[in-house]
């Protein structure tokens, strides 16, 4: 991890749930981090070897305007996860994914640049037959899906064809500390915590949650471990779960709240079955998982239980 240290690290999307935890490691490392996001943030992370820039990076004018100087490593956890049709919304979706990623692309100095890590998503899977590999065909069945899958063929391309220090990583589902409540576990632990009866589906889909701090590490070993150039790596524990299973270990935990199970539909064409196979990350970069489900949820309650 010795390779961050003093080196700049532009980080897109630094202040989301995921670029919080990162930039939290990356300073620990000694990197010097510049955080590029889309709007201002409260409480975001203060020190002296971290910038905050904030502008549209969909647009390339106030982007160049703001990129102004080499970077060594590049992550991009940019984007916000909308599953809005084409003709509802879906188009500006794929413009804050796909269009970003090229004005990015466009304004780095490449020669300076060691990798451009990208942060891909399980959606573009589709309904594939889990565990998935990498080599599984991609099938996006969402705006927001095609647009990452689009900005992830472009960079994979442009690493065979001209030598761009690409890598990528696909997320199955993280959490942990800062992530937003909109999001599954954070509606369950708050639901609990607030001791109320809260509606949820039937529990039945097979998912891969994995912790926000592992996650970090295997984005940290992507960018310094020269077998991730141009390679695509599946990240998630490898030990799928029930949804049904997740909300009763918080109520478990918490000791109240009463989860009422099918109450809520699944979504239209849901993957009832969607989790990875983890060997090639494993294999190629040395990476698994330190934190078991158990406690990274005690972990992530805890977090919840100080921002009541």
């Amino acid at each position: 991890m010795h390779q961050l240290k003093n080196n700049s690290i532009l980080v897109i999307g630094g202040t989301g749930f995921i670029g919080t935890n990162l930039v939290k490691k990356l300073l620990k490392l000694g990197a010097k981090v510049t955080s590029l996001s889309l709007k201002r943030k409260k409480n975001k992370l203060t020190h002296k070897n971290l910038k905050h820039i904030f502008c549209d990076y969909t647009k390339i004018r106030p982007l160049k305007r703001k990129i102004n100087k080499p970077f060594k490593y590049v992550v991009n956890l940019g984007g916000y996860i909308d599953h809005s049709k084409f003709f509802s919304g879906g188009r500006r979706v794929i413009d804050n994914h796909f269009l970003s990623t090229m004005n990015l692309l466009l304004l780095l100095k490449q020669r300076k640049l060691k990798r451009y890590l990208h942060i891909g998503t399980c959606d573009e899977y589709g309904a594939n037959f889990s565990p998935i590999k990498e080599n599984s065909r991609e099938d996006p069945i969402t705006s927001y899906a095609f647009a990452k899958l689009a900005s992830i063929n472009l960079l994979i391309m442009l690493n065979k064809t001209e030598n761009f220090p690409a890598a990528v990583i696909r997320l199955f589902l993280v959490y942990g500390p800062h992530q937003k409540n909109d999001r599954l576990i954070p509606q369950v632990i708050n639901g609990c915590l607030k001791k109320k009866s809260f509606p949820v589906s039937k529990g039945n889909q097979l998912r891969d949650f994995c912790y926000v701090d592992d996650v970090a590490n295997a984005i940290i070993l992507s960018l310094i471990k020269k077998r991730a150039l141009g390679e695509v790596f599946n990240v998630g524990s490898g030990k799928p779960v029930s949804v049904k299973f997740i909300i009763n270990t918080i109520s478990k935990i918490i000791k109240q709240g009463k989860p009422e199970f099918n109450k809520i539909s699944f979504r239209k064409n849901e993957n009832l079955k969607l989790y990875p196979s983890v060997n090639k990350v494993g294999r190629i970069l040395g990476w698994k998982p330190k934190t078991n489900l158990y406690q990274g949820l005690v972990k992530t309650i805890n977090y919840y239980k100080t921002i009541k």
